[in-house]
């Protein structure tokens, strides 16, 4: 998917803590766990030390950690044990039994990457799932991480998921089906295709990227029989993308555009809805997707999965998008060192 897959930045990925219930710590610990084998990036966990011990230990694994009080040293220590720089819990943390106290340590850890990211301490942040109700009622006033990076960094973020052969874009993204149509317009549109655009050249190294724009309504609306959409919000928006330079081409029907051979004819997809974007996704390389967000000052990743309490601390975990992830921020921070 990108020039730069095994490229690294001069400074590691920070991990954050994620909620401490769900399933962050379990991949966390078996990516380190297979370093070696899959090549990964430096990155260090920013997280409580006792938590990870005993979930280790849990796990069956053979994790060492290594307490940091900042990043230089942790190019060194990496190798042979997992740099943590300690984020301590107000309660033990219990795989799978959510635990409101334990949400200032959440955002803490949020927090501390992001200050080390943008001070250059830090090449990127990975954020491990969070559940939102939980930080909701201890005061997170934000609908996720975008929204609070967004806030803290001044940007202005596009959620885009990607596994290997699809990139994609959502419009619109946690809204009900019945909302897609009222919200969306060219103006919407034409946003979220210009800071894809700028996102494919800046972070994946594409000087041309192709975007192709999905139709909201069946065989792209029939020219107005099953929605006016197309051709009152969509195409113009194609044609304004097109006029600024950017090779945007569309509306298509989706039903026709995931497949094998539509994918070799387009670097990503600017889909109008959530479950147009994610599905084909997911039902492509469920393991392996990737939540990049677009449109900030820094590098931030996602694994594409939520927190997983049911399967925490079982050893259940898959951790190939986590890893996914940290090779796609150290891709991207790479490729931006390269311009900068």
């Amino acid at each position: 998917m990108t020039s730069v897959d095994t490229a690294r930045s001069s400074a590691p990925i920070a991990v954050t803590m994620g909620d401490p219930a769900g399933i962050g710590g379990d991949i966390l610990l078996s990516a380190w766990a297979q370093r070696h084998a899959s090549s990964l990036p430096d990155f260090f966990a920013i997280d409580d030390p006792d938590r990870l011990r005993a979930l280790a230990s849990r796990l069956g694994l053979t994790v060492p950690l290594k307490i940091i009080e900042n990043t230089s040293m942790v190019g060194a220590i990496f190798p042979d044990a997992l740099p943590v720089l300690p984020m301590s819990l107000k309660v033990p943390a219990k795989p799978g039994e959510l635990d409101g106290r334990n949400a200032a340590s959440v955002i803490g850890s949020l927090t501390r990457a992001l200050d080390l990211t943008l001070s250059g301490e830090a090449s990127g942040v990975l954020t491990n799932p969070i559940h939102k109700q939980t930080l909701y009622a201890e005061g997170f006033e934000h609908p996720g991480h975008t929204e609070f990076l967004a806030e803290a960094t001044g940007g202005s973020p596009v959620m885009m998921l990607s596994c290997p052969g699809l990139r994609v874009v959502p419009v619109t993204i946690h809204v009900p089906l019945s909302k897609v149509s009222g919200l969306l317009n060219i103006e919407l549109i034409v946003s979220r295709g210009r800071t894809l655009a700028d996102a494919l050249e800046r972070d994946f190294g594409l000087a041309h990227p192709r975007i192709a724009v999905a139709a909201l309504n069946p065989h792209a609306g029939e020219s107005g029989a099953l929605g006016s959409e197309e051709e009152q919000t969509i195409a113009p928006a194609v044609k304004l993308l097109s006029e600024a330079g950017i090779n945007a081409t569309g509306p298509y029907p989706a039903d026709t555009l995931f497949h094998a051979e539509a994918r070799r004819g387009y670097d990503a997809v600017l889909a109008m809805y959530h479950d147009q974007a994610l599905i084909p996704l997911k039902t492509i390389d469920f393991d392996n997707g990737v939540n990049t967000t677009l449109g900030l000052p820094i590098v931030r990743t996602s694994p594409d999965h939520g927190t997983a309490c049911d399967i925490a601390g079982t050893g259940k975990a898959n951790p190939n998008s986590f890893i996914a992830a940290l090779r796609q921020a150290s891709a991207i921070a790479a490729q931006r060192a390269l311009k900068s």
